[in-house]
């Protein structure tokens, strides 16, 4: 039972009835204070020009229309000079908890989607080294974004673009060859190289007798050890895309010939430049320097068109704070190309860096990695639920400090251990009474004696879900979730300890399972949701 819609729906049909216009659309907002009510209009203060009377005048002729029944709510009151105050009916909040029973692990999902195709690109990390934390944050981003794209009825591609291609490889040929080279002493990494146990593992491992070239045998490893650092987190994808084929596929150089016939590139002191700034970028760009070789946003130009070549006509990628300056020229090229596609294509997921804090102090350095902390390090410090909870906590494009110790922590101090908890105590209430949750048939529940203040809070709450999955999905904004799943876990447990379910007389025990059940369902609906695992006890 949407609340929202249905007053949002009986508001309008109300402010028509006394005049408004027919594309009349009420703004609804939660108000500050939930003491005051549960849902707020401005509505007549909007129509006060259009109908030319006091917005006071306008709300008592709106509430007076309102059918209370067909909008869920007891009560309609007016404040200050001519808000509408909503405050839902408790026996209509009571019973959704029997919708969401029946939605059970489908409760939250829409259908906006119409499962239109979706592409979403992240981590797409270097062959060159162990997935870092910063890699880690897009991995969680970006699961995330695209289960909240599933959950609202998009079909989703989830890839791995590997940058297999350019001077980063060379390096890394160069590191691993001395190594070889050292045949066990000190290797004299070239400048530019790579460090870390890691280069002299793969080059220990590397003997050369299937005659692979040094170069394919390092990538081909390090991809290998990058997909169990995924594997490890959870995290799978459905294609996997290689920078290197688009050169040897033509991609790179078809996208090249077709800018330069639709008149967009020219010479310029032995360089071709991109007419980028009429498409909004602030000069125009150099596309392949005087030494024949590509800049870098050349071929993401040429893969980005092979994701609207595929039918991906929505892309979204999830990358570093570092790409901001390739946003602009990509979308510029791609516009150029005269291929109808569109100027927001793709859209882009921007992440600030993370700081690692443990015992107090900054981690910068794995022994691995050499340089850098990697995931894999964090996952085996605290586990991969704390690791994603802690990477969806923060918006992202906000910097991010992981502290392992909180994140270690078996209280209620640590957030992903509040919320698991929350799921534990549900699930503890049908372990106890030996119950089986999932046959619990609630169709003759008598759910009006769901009355205390702490569980119509917890059903408004959960009633929320689904809005909350819709907006996070809207916004690309996997935190929202988090903050929900916070809140929602607060309420869960104050409810539980406030009052007892088993043991209490009929119809208050029936009831109060049921929305123990309810919250159950969504509590474990939004871990899933977050790629999080949702415990029966702790």
């Amino acid at each position: 039972m949407n609340f929202f819609d249905r007053i949002r729906a009986e508001v309008k049909r109300a402010a028509q009835s006394i005049g408004a216009p027919d594309d009349v659309e009420p703004l609804l907002e939660r108000p500050r204070d939930p003491l005051l009510a549960d849902w707020a209009s401005n509505i007549a203060m909007v129509l006060a020009r259009p109908l030319r009377r006091k917005p006071v005048e306008i709300a008592v002729a709106i509430r007076d229309a309102i059918n209370l029944t067909d909008a869920g709510v007891d009560r309609v009151e007016i404040a200050g000079p001519g808000f509408l105050n909503f405050r839902l009916d408790a026996k209509a909040v009571a019973e959704t908890v029997r919708e969401i029973v029946a939605g059970n692990e489908n409760y939250g999902r829409t259908t906006d989607g119409a499962k239109a195709p979706v592409v979403v690109e992240f981590v797409s990390a270097n062959p060159t080294g162990p997935l870092h934390v910063g890699h880690g944050r897009q991995a969680a981003l970006g699961d995330a974004i695209s289960s909240l794209l599933e959950w609202t009825g998009w079909n989703v591609s989830r890839e791995f673009y590997y940058n297999d291609a350019g001077v980063q490889i060379d390096n890394l040929e160069l590191s691993v060859r001395a190594h070889i080279d050292a045949n066990g002493g000190e290797a004299e990494i070239p400048s530019g190289g790579y460090h870390g146990d890691y280069v002299r593992e793969i080059a220990v491992r590397y003997d050369g007798s299937a005659g692979e070239p040094v170069r394919e045998f390092a990538v081909r490893a390090l991809r290998a050890e990058q997909d169990l650092d995924m594997q490890a987190f959870g995290v799978k994808f459905d294609t996997y895309y290689l920078e290197s084929s688009l050169y040897t596929d033509g991609k790179v150089q078809q996208a090249v010939d077709r800018l330069t016939a639709n008149g967009q590139t020219y010479e310029n002191d032995g360089a071709l430049w991109l007419r980028t700034m009429q498409y909004g970028d602030d000069k125009d760009r150099v596309m392949r320097k005087r030494d024949g070789t590509y800049t870098y946003f050349v071929p993401d130009v040429a893969y980005h068109l092979t994701k609207w070549e595929r039918g991906f006509t929505r892309a979204i990628n999830v990358q570093g704070a570092d790409h901001h300056g390739t946003t602009t020229r990509v979308r510029a090229g791609l516009r150029a190309l005269d291929l109808g596609i569109p100027e927001g294509y793709p859209e882009y997921v921007l992440h600030q860096l993370v700081t690692v804090v443990k015992d107090g102090e900054e981690v910068k350095i794995s022994k691995r990695a050499g340089s850098y902390v990697t995931v894999r390090d964090l996952i085996d410090w605290v586990g991969r639920d704390a690791v994603r909870f802690f990477f969806l906590m923060r918006k992202g494009d906000s910097p991010l400090v992981f502290d392992v110790d909180l994140a270690r922590r078996q209280s209620d101090e640590n957030p992903v251990y509040y919320l698991q908890m929350a799921h534990a105590r549900m699930s503890g209430i049908f372990r106890v009474g030996e119950i089986d949750a999932s046959r619990m048939d609630i169709s003759a529940v008598d759910l009006s004696a769901l009355t205390e203040p702490e569980e119509q809070a917890l059903i408004k709450q959960l009633i929320d879900f689904p809005a909350e999955v819709r907006g996070a999905a809207l916004a690309l904004e996997p935190h929202r979730i988090t903050s929900y799943a916070l809140e929602t876990a607060r309420l869960a447990h104050l409810w539980y300890h406030k009052h007892h379910v088993l043991g209490e007389p009929e119809p208050v025990m029936s009831a109060r399972l049921a929305l123990a059940r309810a919250a159950q369902i969504v509590i474990r609906n939004t871990l899933h949701l977050l790629g999080i695992t949702a415990p029966e006890r702790m």
